[in-house]
């Protein structure tokens, strides 16, 4: 019996994949059999890139790293072209990137308001795009997998600018959903819960309101990046080719509460 998770001889770009998630996330598609392309504003040391080289080729795979300002104009069309340059194709999107300025709602400025849905919409959005004129120009089938919230469902404090980018993806999620569907690529996406990242260092670095935080998880701990990394294989793979305009909160229980 074939396995349904099975992602050999499949090519993922993964934004972000330097660290967090996105690293967690990638090291994953790897064990599956992926080839995985790492895009990312961050520079990446080259013993980094060549662990996560050496990890891949034991699977049989390939790794490689780009590094990508995903702010810059035409940043997600070449960040496409450059991947099918080095791959052949893309089979997986991974939209893994993302950023949080924080700052009460009267004090919230233009500036940052804009860089994070530059980063955390707009860049999906047109990497998105691109990718599935990639995929249906070569008549081929492909996995869409975005990054939500928690903060995709309810307004948060402080964090304009990512609440307003995460209400946007998860409705994006579902248009591409709606209009790629009958060609070959499904859309779906992820809502982590409070995961342990450095974005999410200042919360938790605030005792109360880490504790607050801790008593409605059910399961009674922050998340790591690995914790999501088993439900982007499932997405990514033949095994969620009827889920569509989906998003699979990983979350310990977060929103059961």
């Amino acid at each position: 019996m074939s396995n349904p998770f099975d992602l050999t001889g499949k090519v993922a770009l993964v934004t972000g994949g330097a660290q967090g998630i996105g690293a967690a996330i990638s090291a994953k598609l790897a064990e599956a059999g992926a080839n995985v392309i790492c895009a990312d504003f961050a520079p990446m040391a080259a013993e980094s890139i060549a662990a996560m080289e050496a990890a891949v080729a034991k699977t049989g795979g390939k790794y490689w790293y780009l590094q990508a300002n995903l702010t810059a104009k035409g940043a997600p069309q070449s960040v496409i072209d450059q991947a099918v340059a080095l791959a052949g194709q893309v089979d997986i999107l991974a939209n893994v990137a993302g950023t949080i300025r924080r700052a009460p709602f009267l004090e919230h400025t233009e500036e940052d308001f804009d860089f994070v849905m530059q980063i955390n919409l707009y860049a999906p959005m047109y990497l998105s795009q691109a990718f599935c004129r990639h995929v249906v120009g070569r008549n081929g089938k492909g996995k869409i997998i975005n990054i939500c919230s928690m903060l995709s469902y309810q307004g948060g404090i402080l964090v304009p600018g990512y609440t307003a980018s995460k209400h946007g993806i998860a409705g994006i999620t579902k248009l591409i959903a709606n209009e790629m569907g009958a060609k070959g690529i499904n859309c779906n996406g992820i809502a982590p819960g409070y995961i342990a990242t450095a974005n999410t260092a200042p919360i938790r670095a605030d005792a109360a309101r880490n504790q607050a935080i801790l008593d409605r998880i059910p399961v009674g701990r922050w998340g790591q990046p690995e914790d999501l990394a088993g439900t982007a294989v499932f997405l990514a793979s033949e095994a969620s080719d009827y889920v569509n305009g989906a998003i699979v909160n990983v979350d310990g229980g977060w929103q059961a509460r």
